[in-house]
């Protein structure tokens, strides 16, 4: 199975040989937008596979090609901001990383300029491509297809604690596909005979505090290990 730097690396490879190889032969440098709902700096390795498949595809950073960061830090409601501002910008592709939320926000900022993501859920179901095979639009990307381990991480956690009544499933309420995942882990829970009970923060709750209350709250009410679903 490939590793997560890995697929960083085939992200960055995606962005070089999609649009930049076109603006190749023009005399501006083509313009990375690079969009994130995290700090850059929590996500050093997958900066760096993303320079790696960059330089793997013949683009160095300031020689060949330029990067233009824009950050949200945590911040969801800033992100279609930042996206439009790369689309101003005129960058040739917007790359984004971080969850699915800049994932929407570069699709509804462009319709023209390519978009590659990395999604650790379900591309199809969210909106984003009308198929894995034939993404369509401008928008592509690489799958850690992580929503269909729902049902087998629910029954490694079954079996980890077979005394469990309750299992509980944290979410972030602004991923765009916590409703299929939700649904999905019920469906698993059914099977394995166990009630599911979902807390969900609120939106703008991603640091590890809010998600520390909430576990905290809970474990008073004999839940097993939570699962985490971003």
């Amino acid at each position: 199975m490939m590793r997560r730097r890995e697929f960083i690396a085939a992200l960055g490879g995606a962005a070089a040989s999609w649009p930049l190889a076109a603006r190749a032969q023009q005399a501006t440098m083509p313009v990375i937008g690079f969009l994130s709902s995290v700090p850059f700096e929590t996500r050093r390795d997958q900066v760096a596979g993303f320079h790696r498949g960059l330089n793997e595809s013949g683009y160095v950073e300031a020689q060949n090609v330029a990067i233009e960061y824009r950050s949200a830090d945590n911040q969801i409601d800033r992100l279609p901001a930042l996206a439009a501002d790369l689309v101003n910008r005129g960058v040739t592709v917007i790359v984004t990383i971080g969850g699915d939320n800049p994932i929407q926000a570069a699709k509804a900022a462009t319709t023209t300029i390519p978009v590659v993501f990395v999604t650790a859920f379900d591309p199809v179901g969210a909106g984003f491509v009308a198929s894995l095979n034939r993404p369509g639009r401008n928008l592509t990307g690489v799958n850690f297809l992580v929503v269909l381990t729902v049902a087998k991480r629910l029954g490694l956690l079954s079996e980890l604690v077979p005394g469990a009544a309750t299992i509980g499933m944290l979410v972030n309420p602004d991923n765009p596909n916590v409703e299929s995942t939700m649904g999905d882990a019920q469906a698993a829970a059914g099977r394995l005979e166990r009630s599911s009970l979902f807390s969900r923060p609120a939106p703008s709750a991603i640091s590890s505090q809010p998600l520390q209350l909430s576990f905290t709250r809970k474990s008073r009410q004999s839940w097993s290990k939570p699962i985490h679903f971003s």
